[in-house]
């Protein structure tokens, strides 16, 4: 099991440590409902350094992304990030990742912790034009500075102009006393804020300065539940849960990422299978009645038959009712479809919304 360079500053802060994609990972200090509310009303900070980072670089930097992602990542500009997948040959998807462009012929893609591996050996599978490749997940560090008050509490700590870091934005510059930080506006939440890229050697100096200019705004430590809590109720995909290597984008609603302008892996299946609708879909559900949904639940219909299995549920801290999603068939899918969530032997009825749940 990896340590990040905070796990012994997480411990020290009391932090319930469990293991998480291989890394000793805070899942909760105080308790997920009360970190929940500190993101969505104040200012929170997550320690996210487990997840991966690797540069992509020289003339045929483009023709590598260009392949293995379903974004278009020819639009980017330098400073701008964008939001991808990284499809397989089969119709699922290796991981969904980060791509920022950094400078002319240099971009950081940004994956998941639990597929670093598998991403990095992928995408060097693809790498037949000689792009530069380098994987620096073993010496950085990511800071997830999230809530409404995060521009108000970081401001003293850089002379960039925060407020205008637009979402999927970023700036390469001085943070909390390190010169050459990555301050992006690329939150997981829904309640604004910045993740902050820098070596492991400086975040501690980071991490301390942030708590300091933080103080008087309420800012707290924050733990992976409470992350989890968030991003469901904004309807955001966890890989692992709601897509993995045999879902497909378009099943996910990950549609809108593909751009079929160019040719990817499994670009023309893909394009196929948007054009003719798919069986089956994602969909964002609320309970009608008490109950907590739970990843691997039976969704069923009202006869009773299963016809899709919980992705992710849990109980909103926001909202205060039950909140999920989960694969139906297409019949199922439209806004305002009934359907009911198998929660031991009680079918508890639910209706498919639009997500986000949250909304702000």
């Amino acid at each position: 099991m990896k340590d990040t360079a905070l796990s012994s500053t997480h411990e020290a802060l009391g932090a319930k440590m469990v293991p998480f994609a291989g890394y000793n990972m805070p899942v909760q200090y105080e308790g997920v409902n009360i970190e929940h509310e500190t993101v969505r009303k104040a200012v929170g900070v997550f320690d996210v350094s487990h997840m991966g980072e690797f540069l992509i670089e020289g003339p045929n930097a483009l023709d590598l992304i260009q392949k293995v992602s379903s974004n278009d990542a020819s639009k980017l500009v330098v400073g701008k990030a964008q939001y991808s997948c990284l499809p397989n040959d089969d119709g699922g998807v290796v991981d969904d990742l980060i791509i920022y462009k950094i400078k002319d012929e240099t971009y950081l893609l940004v994956v998941n912790a639990s597929n670093i591996e598998k991403d990095w050996n992928w995408i060097a599978s693809k790498n037949d034009v000689g792009a530069e490749m380098r994987d620096l997940s073993e010496d950085y560090s990511l800071l997830a500075i999230q809530g409404p008050k995060a521009i108000e509490a970081m401001q003293s700590l850089t002379s960039h102009d925060l407020s205008a870091i637009k979402f999927y934005n970023f700036v390469v510059g001085d943070f909390a006393g390190i010169e050459h930080a990555i301050i992006s506006a690329t939150g997981y939440t829904g309640s604004g804020g910045f993740e902050i890229y820098c070596k492991n050697s400086e975040v501690k100096q980071i991490w301390d300065k942030v708590f300091e200019a933080g103080a008087e705004f309420g800012i707290k430590p924050i733990g992976l539940a409470a992350r989890d809590t968030l991003r469901l109720e904004m309807g955001y995909c966890l890989y692992g849960n709601d897509i993995d290597d045999t879902t497909s984008p378009i099943e996910a609603g990950l549609g809108w990422v593909c751009k079929f302008n160019k040719a990817f892996t499994n670009s023309e299946a893909l394009q196929a299978e948007k054009e003719r609708t798919p069986e089956n879909k994602l969909v964002a559900f609320k309970l009608d009645e008490r109950g907590i949904p739970r990843q691997g639940y039976d969704i069923v219909d009202g006869n009773g038959k299963t016809i899709g299995k919980v992705t992710s549920g849990t109980m909103s801290p926001s909202l205060g009712y039950g909140i999920g999603m989960g694969y139906v068939p297409k019949v199922f899918s439209k806004v305002d479809s009934k359907i009911f969530i198998q929660v031991r032997k009680k079918a508890i009825p639910a209706t498919v919304v639009k997500p986000p749940f949250y909304k702000g």
